[in-house]
């Protein structure tokens, strides 16, 4: 009778499960690997932003004008000037910079554009000087507007579309001479509005 011994196959058994065991902790250390990582960061770096103010004055120039000012007893041929200073006091440049005329009681002084009072604003680079009953300059004139004396207009290249820029103004108002007797006893109130418009914004 013969003998069959199952030994040797046993260890066969335990020898693959062994080097399966071997390969699967291979395999979990190479995955390891894969999930490393480097880093790195810079120093701070500091920055600020800030608005700016927007904002004009106006106000009396060669403290000889009163702002506003009244005219009254005209007769045709008669004008008067009035000298005035607009200030960009703000801190930010402007896009323009308007003048509005409107008439807050009106009458055909304001209402005939040909026969009614008659505007005329100009800027000098330099305060204006008293010289009788009027005012001269002795710098740079610009004419800013002639026409009639409600009006809205632009100050085409206005000193204070800068910041911190002034125009020194003088405003002159004539009543035409060929003005005829329908303007006996009119009278009219007129309002004068600077207005300063931001400029646009942009990269910085």
């Amino acid at each position: 009778m013969r003998t069959t011994s199952s030994a040797p196959p046993a260890r066969r058994a335990r020898r693959t499960i062994g080097s399966i065991g071997v390969l699967a902790a291979a395999a979990a250390v190479a995955g390891l690997g894969t999930y490393g990582t480097f880093t790195d960061s810079t120093t701070p770096v500091e920055t600020q932003v800030a608005t700016g103010v927007v904002s004009i004055a106006l106000s009396e120039a060669t403290h000889q004008a009163t702002v506003p000012f009244v005219a009254g007893g005209w007769v045709p041929g008669d004008s008067s000037q009035l000298v005035m200073d607009l200030s960009n006091d703000g801190t930010a440049a402007l896009s323009s910079v308007t003048l509005a005329v409107r008439a807050t009681s009106s009458s055909v002084l304001d209402g005939d554009a040909a026969q009614g009072l008659q505007l005329v604003l100009e800027s000098c680079s330099l305060p204006w000087e008293v010289l009788g009953a009027g005012y001269r300059c002795t710098g740079d004139v610009d004419g800013f507007y002639t026409g009639p004396v409600v009006m809205t207009g632009a100050l085409a290249g206005a000193q204070s579309l800068a910041a911190g820029g002034v125009d020194h103004l003088r405003a002159t108002v004539a009543l035409p001479s060929t003005a005829g007797n329908g303007f006996q006893n009119a009278s009219s109130r007129l309002e004068y509005v600077f207005t300063g418009v931001q400029r646009d914004g942009a990269d910085r």
